[in-house]
């Protein structure tokens, strides 16, 4: 790396002059930076005019003689090259000097003696409280190195950085003309501060600072509707709603008119489109997943988790177009923490349309973004097990009295087939609407749960051989026969349930042959063993699909050596798992229609 160069000098050197300067020139580390001692004017411009200068020392009276510091000042060279405006000002605000760069920035009207602010056209102070006339003491007091400088808004809306340094005493007022940099002013005992005061054009930084400001409160605001509002709509006005309002922003302040965002399905690693604004048809339905490989930039930036910037889509490998002819494009993560949810992608027409600013403007606007889903997504998630919880406690309060009812029934209708069959239909017509109760309960909690809910999960968890199963329990004890209710409800099967074995028989005989795919039995009935229903059933049913429950070593009868040497081979052994329950009934249907 190149050491900063520091010129010291105490021209017009004079023998204690040079001395000073020498002196000066020995406190710098030679280790660290390039210290060079001039003499004259001269050599300072040939100096300045050549590398980058890190520093200007003045020492001895020069640091404090007025003629000295506008003699330096005035030199062509030494300040031609400077990018910033440079202007010496007394101790009211008047200018006595400023370079050309300045003068671009002064009102036409500007005269000799003009005052600062007057010149630059009476600008507004810009602070975090908004912009305000600048106070009197502005310039000791706000402008100088310890307050960080000042920022005023002129009034074309262009915003200058305004950095003042005292150096030397000038009496109040001054006045040299606005362009005459040779006059000499003399110092006298108990003269006021001037100060030197850099000014710097900030319009793109300030510009960049509001529109990432603005990005942000319009982020905050995506998702953000008052309790009545979220009352009054429903999940998929609210998703249209969030929708709306990304594309909205996108348009107004990032100025993206081609847009697509995907949310990343974690258990299939599948990118599903969420919104997409300007895309061509087949793009929208392109199917992509988060791979580095073979599935375009949106699969790269899913998989990596890093922004990508495409300059020129002819030239990268990885590009898929989205819009028609797309020149270059930008797609970032959506980010929850450290977790990519998803894709957000915009295209243009063309090339090196986007700018390093726009990635991280995307990227700001992406992190909100991908908030607001994650806000959406709890409160999918909440109305969706507010209803399941719902749906379930329904379902445990009425499920035991309907499993009675179809019991009742089919022991009266049992009694008087052949002889009244107008009684039989009746009862009949009982039995289906006493089933039909249970199938009612839950499609009501289906249109309680938001249906974006049910598309993204509701059968999430689910295994698909016990989806829509008919299963018949039978045990003495309710809460066993409830638990059964609520575990394989839950796993989308269709429960009923039997106190013993002739009720259990007799809902077989009402049933159809194939309606139950799985009969959970426990081995000790309060009217027989689970091995003598077993013999029972297989007069009904060509194959049994039993599954028999017992506790850890009591097997009176020795019911379950019976019942395998019967082809019965699936014993629960209580207290099972939720999993091992499951499991053993997977098994069962999965064999049917072969011996369980």
């Amino acid at each position: 790396m190149t050491r900063p160069r520091i010129i010291v000098t105490g021209m017009p050197l004079g023998d204690a002059s040079a001395g000073a300067a020498s002196e000066v020139a020995d406190l710098f580390d030679p280790a660290i930076s390039d210290v060079v001692t001039v003499r004259s004017a001269a050599d300072m411009a040939r100096l300045l005019a050549g590398d980058p200068v890190a520093a200007v020392v003045l020492t001895g009276p020069t640091a404090t003689a007025t003629d000295s510091v506008l003699a330096l000042l005035s030199g062509p060279t030494v300040l031609e090259h400077f990018p910033d405006g440079v202007a010496l000002l007394d101790a009211t605000g008047g200018v006595l000097w400023a370079n050309d760069v300045l003068k671009q920035w002064f009102h036409d009207r500007a005269g000799p003696s003009a005052n600062f602010l007057t010149a630059l056209g009476s600008p507004r102070w810009v602070d975090a409280t908004g912009d305000h006339p600048l106070p009197p003491d502005w310039l000791a007091a706000e402008a100088g190195s310890a307050a960080g400088g000042v920022t005023l808004q002129m009034a074309d809306d262009r915003f200058l950085h305004v950095h003042a340094s005292p150096i030397f005493s000038l009496p109040a007022p001054a006045m040299p003309s606005l362009t005459s940099m040779t006059s000499a002013v003399a110092t006298q005992p108990g003269d006021k501060r001037g100060a030197v005061v850099v000014v710097r054009d900030v319009t793109q930084t300030i510009l960049e600072q509001q529109k990432r400001a603005a990005i942000h409160q319009a982020g905050q605001t995506l998702a953000d509707l008052a309790p009545t509002e979220l009352a009054d709509m429903t999940v998929e006005e609210r998703i249209e709603l969030l929708k709306s309002n990304i594309i909205h922003y996108s348009k107004d302040l990032l100025k993206f008119d081609v847009l697509e965002i995907r949310l990343l399905d974690r258990q299939t690693s599948r990118l599903e489109p969420l919104l997409a604004e300007g895309m061509q048809p087949e793009a929208e339905s392109r199917v992509l997943y988060a791979r580095e490989e073979n599935n375009g930039v949106t699969g790269y930036v899913a998989a990596t988790g890093h922004s990508y910037l495409c300059d020129n889509t002819i030239e990268d490998s990885r590009f898929l177009e989205g819009c028609k002819d797309a020149k270059s494009s930008i797609t970032v993560p959506l980010l929850l923490h450290t977790e990519v949810i998803g894709t957000f992608n915009v295209e243009s027409p063309e090339p090196g349309s986007f700018s390093e600013i726009d990635l991280q403007f995307l990227e700001i606007f992406s992190q909100d973004v991908a908030a607001a889903l994650n806000t959406l997504e709890l409160l999918v998630a909440e109305k969706a097990c507010t209803a399941a919880e719902s749906v379930e406690a329904i379902h445990a309060a009425v499920a035991l009295p309907v499993d009675q009812i179809l019991n009742d029934a089919v022991n009266v209708m049992e009694r008087y087939i052949g002889h009244d069959p107008d009684v039989v239909e009746k009862l009949r017509r009982i039995l289906h609407n006493a089933r039909d109760i249970k199938q009612v309960i839950q499609r009501v909690g289906e249109k309680m749960t938001p249906s974006y809910a049910q598309s993204k999960g509701r059968l999430a968890g689910q295994r698909e051989n016990l989806r829509g199963r008919t299963i018949l329990v039978v045990d003495a004890d309710d809460e066993v026969r409830a638990a059964a209710h609520c575990l394989l409800e839950r796993q989308g099967c269709i429960v009923e349930t039997a106190r013993d074995g002739n009720e259990a028989v007799s809902m077989v005989k009402a049933a159809d042959a194939t309606a139950y795919d799985a009969i959970l039995a426990d081995i000790r009935l309060p009217d027989m063993s689970g091995y003598d229903l077993l013999i029972r059933l297989q007069e009904i049913l060509t194959t049994v699909p039993m599954i028999l429950m017992t506790g850890f070593g009591y097997d009176p009868g020795h019911s379950i050596v019976k019942a395998r040497q019967a082809g019965v081979d699936l014993v629960l052994f209580k207290p099972f798992r939720l999993d091992q329950l499951l499991e053993t009934v997977e098994r069962c249907v999965i064999r049917r229609p072969a011996a369980c």
